[in-house]
């Protein structure tokens, strides 16, 4: 039996599920953990997307997690993008990862200027060059062309946003280090989580656990979804069919707005319960709740206004959201927020997410 539900009350219930709404989340490691990490191309971003989430927002908890404590991680995992992951959990996304390898396409490997021998050595280099102590990337670069005598490699290495290392993150042999000097540094992660294990879970088990951690964060979905989340959209097929058929046992077929899509059946009741609700919400660019979704999917964003949210070079706008539906966007300037809506907003509710947001703005400028 299909269940049919109406996407205002999908909207509603991820809202919830993901924080935004209710009560507020635990902490950073448990937010990033619900919402399937966070990405972090643009920190300050990052930080936001948790502060809103958070019910006792913290302008340094995430710095301290991730230098600290050592409980997130930051490194190149979905997409190929850099996220904040719990430290527990990257063993398991990068085994899930690894099973698309992409830097063994010819096409890759000519777009970057390398060879299949030259990738092939940086991979077999990093955990070497790295050894226990996070080095800056110039610092990595030379004790890579140390190890493997190749010095063309250092032109290669040194250019573009570092796509030679995101292999190396893939196969969980690379994450961001602590800064230094206001540098970035890179680190293994062998040397530098606490109990990482000695092997990568099977890629089975680690697939399963990503699927079902995304549909009950990001759900209902179908495996084209989440492929598009995790891998882009260029899974290997047979990979995204093993690990549904795995799991096909705790799902249940919903249908909503003519699409048909899966939801973990243990969340059916509270989904037919959700009601959409009258409110605002001010979500940063690069926000979990928007990037955990086609950006095809009027429901959420209008096709009229696509554009205006997802723009060039991949940049995903701050966005105001009313009854879960992106209803316009905003910026700060000067610790200010200014909005510009797609459609009317209720004044009220429009005003207190604005003056929260400003709140967490300062907060985390005077952090």
């Amino acid at each position: 039996m299909t269940i049919h539900l109406s996407w205002p009350q999908i909207l509603a219930w991820r809202l919830r599920r993901q924080f935004v709404s209710g009560p507020g989340g635990p902490g950073a490691v448990e937010i990033a953990r619900r919402l399937c990490g966070v990405q972090a191309q643009v920190a300050s971003s990052a930080q936001h997307a948790v502060a809103v989430r958070a019910a006792s927002p913290d302008p340094g908890e995430v710095e301290r997690a991730l230098w600290d404590e050592r409980t997130l991680v930051k490194t190149w995992v979905m997409r190929g993008t850099l996220h904040l992951l719990p430290a527990d959990e990257l063993p398991g996304y990068c085994a899930a990862l690894s099973t698309l390898r992409f830097w063994e396409k010819g096409s890759w490997q000519r777009g970057h200027g390398v060879t299949a021998a030259e990738i092939a050595a940086i991979v077999e280099a990093v955990p070497q060059a790295l050894g226990d102590t996070p080095k800056t990337r110039e610092e990595l670069v030379d004790a890579v062309v140390e190890v493997t005598g190749d010095a063309h490699l250092r032109e290669a290495l040194t250019s573009g946003w570092g796509a030679l290392l995101k292999p190396l993150s893939r196969l969980g042999e690379l994450c961001y280090g602590p800064p230094r000097d206001g540098r970035v540094t890179f680190t293994a992660p062998r040397a530098w989580l606490p109990g990482w294990p000695a092997e990568l879970p099977p890629q089975e088990e680690a697939g399963v656990r990503i699927a079902r951690a995304f549909l009950a964060a990001h759900g209902p979905a179908t495996p084209e979804m989440l492929d598009g989340w995790l891998f882009g959209g260029v899974a290997r097929k047979a990979v995204l069919k093993g690990w549904f058929r795995d799991l096909a046992g705790e799902l249940t077929e919903v249908e909503a707005g003519g699409h048909t899509l899966l939801a973990l059946t243990e969340h059916l009741d509270d989904l037919a319960a959700a009601r959409p609700a009258d409110e605002v919400h001010l979500l940063p660019g690069f926000d979990p709740y928007i990037l955990g979704a086609p950006r095809s999917l009027e429901p959420l964003v209008p096709a009229a206004v696509k554009a205006r949210v997802s723009r060039q070079a991949g940049w995903i706008s701050p966005v105001v959201l009313h009854q879960g539906h992106v209803a316009g966007v905003w910026e700060a300037k000067g610790g200010r927020v200014t909005t510009d809506l797609f459609e009317p907003v209720p004044d009220d509710p429009l005003a207190a997410a604005v003056s929260r947001a400003e709140k967490l703005i300062a907060g985390a400028a005077a952090g």
